[in-house]
């Protein structure tokens, strides 16, 4: 499969994205490299390859849990751009 000219105008296109002639030419090449590289990998014999996420095995280091004494509700509030009484003061977002 190739990339032509209309398959980069129509991409440039849907991503509202002015592109030079020269602009279009390069990416067009580069676009048609990349899948010819993609032509390459699907030519390996990966019929004995489990399929897998990662190349390692990962998994998750969680720290135990601690309890720790909680901020002050004045040194939380402290640098609150606005606040009423005990509470953060934000915009209103919802319209009535």
């Amino acid at each position: 499969m190739k990339i032509e000219k209309h398959t980069v105008d129509h991409v440039a296109n849907l991503a509202r994205l002015y592109l030079s002639e020269e602009e279009k030419a390069e990416m067009m090449e580069k676009l048609n490299s990349i899948l010819d590289y993609m032509e390459k990998l699907n030519e390996l014999d990966t019929t004995n390859i489990e399929p897998t996420a990662h190349v390692i095995p990962i998994k998750n280091v969680f720290r135990e849990d601690e309890v720790k004494e909680s901020l002050s509700l004045e040194e939380t509030l402290k640098n609150a751009p606005d606040r009423s009484g005990n509470f953060f003061r934000v915009p209103r977002i919802i319209e009535e």
